[in-house]
């Protein structure tokens, strides 16, 4: 085979960088958005739902919202291979448009999901289960919807190294991971508007009650309204999205060539652990790490995430159109540290304290959080500065495995990377919401999602890994 070179027309090479971004950041922007709406807007429903299905609370709630990330593991790592094997545009639109249906089948949770008392009382028999009809359907459904999204977000961090060098890679995943907070910023005003359907409330001193649309309480349509363009987009992506640069017909032949070429010298210049088989790197001592890392700091964000606004409503007692404008602020801050991160990153070509640093402010800014409590906005901005460093840092996070590994080996050890490490957005909710049901106070679970996040920021630095100016190490 021949040795790849760096000889490739610069100009070209230029001009093919920028059509990438303008043609696949978007579309895959707007899909990660829409998934993260999917995967968390039971932290806006829940509000209501709680109302309507008797047995609910923030333990069911928080193990609910947990269980979507053991379906998610079980079929990681098999998705994000077939994206470098097979093809990202065909997996990416089935994952999709599945999630989607799925998403809004949890409207039905309670009431048409045919799942009888005989049977929920069987496996209560069977397993030692205390649980009732609606919260098998709950804890079914979040299951699924894992299975079903498994593979996107590991899957779209592959697929951008095929169409971006390095010096852009950091970049191109800020640009991509952005869609959460844009995510947190825009869905939680427009479920709130859907929320109140159903519901009574009063305004100026007067019971209003705001009626139920086709039979259908609020939360019911938060869940309807955010499945149904997963779906449209899945179709989208299944015409939209070339899988290599060879494929994609808004690049010239020259910048096609050029593209390709300096990928390809990357790739043969990162040697080293490069070359190992995905068992092999699966097994890697600094995949290992990297996985335990990611779980520590994905137990947290997935933990505050999911419980912040019943945080606030139990410290504050606000209404739901204050509530849902409060917490939006947090996400803005993260939206505008992974920017900064992402860019900063590229510039200075280092990678390890650009994750490290964000994740040790954000970890002490949420220790501190039950310390404001009292002064509400002492305690939106303690929570501002925690969610900065929760999604801060994943630019530079996700250039580490490609430092040390290529092609399948990178693929597989991704994936594994981000499925064990989504194994601590099952711990995280569950632990906050045990914790509070046990306890009457989340004050516990809060300082142990700051512990979690400090563990992972020393992790990661003893790892080592993008130093500046350190070279591919095996």
């Amino acid at each position: 085979m021949e040795t790849p070179t760096a000889n490739f027309d610069p100009a070209a090479l230029d001009r093919a960088r920028k059509k990438a971004y303008w043609h696949l950041i978007p579309l895959l922007f707007v899909s990660y958005m829409i998934a993260y709406v999917d995967r968390s807007n039971v932290a806006i429903a829940k509000l209501t739902m709680v109302r309507d299905l008797p047995g609910f609370d923030n333990a069911v709630i928080g193990f609910g919202a947990g269980v979507f990330f053991v379906g998610y593991f079980l079929l990681e790592i098999p998705g994000t291979l077939l994206v470098e094997k097979w093809s990202a545009r065909k997996w990416i639109s089935r994952i999709m448009i599945s999630w989607g249906i799925i998403a809004a089948l949890t409207a039905f949770v309670g009431s048409h999901l045919g799942v009888s008392v005989k049977t929920v009382e069987w496996m209560n028999t069977a397993f030692g289960w205390k649980i009732g009809v609606s919260e098998f359907q709950f804890y079914a459904i979040r299951f699924a919807l894992g299975l079903a999204e498994a593979g996107f977000y590991p899957g779209v961090i592959v697929y951008l190294t095929h169409w971006f060098p390095l010096r852009d890679r950091a970049r191109a995943l800020a640009y991509f991971f952005v869609a959460t907070p844009i995510a947190q910023i825009i869905s939680p005003k427009i479920s709130n508007l859907m929320l109140k359907i159903g519901t009574d409330e009063v305004v100026n001193g007067v019971a209003v009650h705001h009626p139920e649309f086709l039979g259908l309480e609020g939360w019911q349509w938060v869940y309807i309204f955010w499945g149904i363009p997963a779906v449209m987009l899945g179709v989208m992506v299944l015409f939209m999205l070339p899988d290599k640069p060879r494929d994609a017909k808004w690049l010239t032949p020259e910048e096609r060539d050029a593209l390709e070429k300096n990928l390809a010298f990357e790739k043969h210049q990162a040697g080293g652990a490069g070359h190992l088989t995905v068992l092999q790197a699966l097994r890697h001592p600094k995949v290992l790490m990297l996985a335990t890392a990611y779980f520590f700091i994905v137990t947290a964000n997935y933990g505050v995430e999911f419980f912040l606004p019943s945080i606030l409503d139990q410290w504050y007692h606000l209404k739901f159109d204050t509530l849902t404008w409060l917490v939006v602020l947090p996400p803005c801050v993260a939206l505008a540290g992974q920017l900064f991160v992402g860019w900063n990153s590229d510039r200075m070509k280092e990678r390890r304290m650009h994750t490290v640093v964000p994740i040790v402010i954000g970890a002490v800014a949420m220790a501190l959080a039950p310390l404001t409590q009292g002064n509400l906005w002492l305690t939106i901005a303690a929570f501002m500065i925690a969610f900065g460093g929760l999604k801060a840092y994943l630019p530079a996070f996700w250039a580490l495995p490609n430092l040390f590994l290529t092609s399948a080996a990178a693929a597989g050890s991704i994936g594994f990377i981000n499925s064990v490490g989504n194994l601590g957005g099952f711990l995280g909710p569950y632990v906050l919401g045990k914790v509070e049901k046990v306890t009457g106070s989340f004050v516990g679970g809060i300082y142990y999602l700051a512990f979690s996040m400090l563990v992972s920021a020393v992790m990661i630095y003893l790892l080592g890994l993008g130093k500046k100016e350190t070279k591919p190490a095996a």
